[in-house]
């Protein structure tokens, strides 16, 4: 498993795999030229927070001094391995890491931190972590929602990406349009109503096909559209071991 600094491959074209049975993969720039921003979303049992693993890890290996943050709300047990990593937070702690990458966002701005590795923020169950937060206190709800849409308007040229997983990706939870701030969009499984708030100009093709676990549409700068197939992994131990690495290591010149 290899990836290029500047290029990701989110798997591969679902219909050269099922007509063919060859491997295309997809691939897309995830260098500063370009929103890299990702929004995945897919039903239980679609298989996202197994891309989601697979993102991370690809991401970590595009990269290796990124800098790279996890955040999983419900403590998801697909993750249990990064529990206890310096940069991965659960359940009330996790906007504990919007604040710390806000915080390198703004120091990046005003140019008090001149460094431009990847920062890297992954956020499962998002939507679930925002609904849990209006319940409690609106007013830091707003804020969390406001800090997340100037990471998404302002991150890139500043290197600095979201990675943002929930099943439903409700309007409440993305104020101002900013699910149009997402440079990659994937969707995994059925769903007729996701694909139709996130891919409304594609669902004539999108409802000719039938996705099974893992297989599903991704939308590349709101324009491109591909079917794609999340691969298997022959080797979980070692993706494991990448993300507790990434997750763990000092950072140069930022936070730890």
């Amino acid at each position: 498993m290899t990836e290029s600094s500047n290029t990701l491959t989110l798997g591969y074209d679902l219909e050269y795999w099922k007509n063919f049975g060859i491997k295309k993969e997809i691939n897309v720039d995830i260098s500063p030229r370009t929103n890299s921003h990702i929004l995945l979303s897919g039903m239980s049992g679609s298989g996202k927070s197994f891309a989601e693993f697979g993102l991370l890890t690809k991401l970590i290996l595009a990269d290796p001094s990124g800098e790279y943050y996890f955040a999983d709300y419900k403590a998801d047990d697909m993750f249990e391995c990064l529990r206890g990593t310096p940069r991965y937070r659960s359940f009330k702690q996790t906007t504990e890491l919007l604040e710390i990458v806000h915080n390198r966002l703004n120091d990046r701005m005003s140019g008090k931190d001149k460094t431009r590795h990847p920062i890297t923020f992954i956020w499962d169950e998002y939507m679930a972590n925002i609904l849990a937060l209006m319940n409690e206190d609106k007013t830091r709800a707003k804020k969390v929602m406001n800090d997340v849409s100037e990471i998404l308007l302002m991150g890139r040229s500043k290197s600095i990406r979201l990675v943002c997983s929930c099943q439903r990706p409700d309007a409440v939870a993305f104020p101002v349009g900013s699910r149009l701030n997402y440079g990659i969009v994937i969707i995994l499984g059925v769903g007729k109503s996701i694909y139709e708030m996130l891919m409304p100009d594609h669902l004539e093709q999108i409802k000719k096909k039938e996705f099974n676990r893992g297989e599903g549409a991704v939308l590349l700068q709101s324009a491109d559209l591909h079917f794609i197939k999340i691969g298997q992994v022959n080797d979980m131990e070692r993706i494991k071991e990448i993300c507790i690495e990434a997750l763990s290591k000092p950072i140069d010149g930022g936070e730890a």
